[in-house]
């Protein structure tokens, strides 16, 4: 089976990446990247640690790993009017990992985008609103991340 897109021949823009190095504890980015979504209209309706589940389940040896499940209600449901298919990405992750102790990794792709990207979603205009909208949201967070991390 051949990928029908060759990954290394898209931009990052294109799938919406986004990623921070946060100079601080785990649990404190965890805080902080929480906080600073809900400032930002996200909320966070699901959340775990992969990272303690391997650990636990298959003794992984994993490095701190934390997954934000980052939601606004009244996007998801104007992206569901559009294709239900959607919530097969729900919801919009923030990934918090830790590169080494005391340094977190920040990381976040658009789950908007790359449903267009990948056929899911329409090409439409209120596609491009719910991309634009999302894409502004996610701005706001790392523009904060990044003014927390130089404070």
């Amino acid at each position: 089976m051949s990928i029908p897109i060759d990954p290394r021949q898209i931009d990052p823009d294109d799938y919406g990446e986004k990623q921070i190095i946060l100079d601080m504890g785990h649990d404190e980015a965890i805080e902080l990247v929480r906080s600073i979504c809900d400032e930002c209209g996200f909320g966070i309706p699901v959340e775990f640690s992969p990272s303690e589940l391997l650990n636990e389940k298959v003794d992984a040896d994993r490095d701190s790993y934390y997954v934000l499940g980052a939601c606004n209600p009244s996007i998801a449901d104007r992206a569901l009017n559009e294709t239900l298919r959607i919530g097969g990405l729900f919801p919009c992750n923030m990934i918090i990992w830790e590169e080494e102790p005391g340094i977190q990794r920040v990381y976040h792709v658009s789950i908007m985008r790359i449903a267009r990207l990948v056929g899911m979603a329409p090409n439409n205009e209120a596609w491009e609103e719910i991309v634009a909208e999302t894409g502004t949201m996610v701005d706001k967070v790392f523009d904060k991340l990044e003014t927390e991390q130089q404070l």
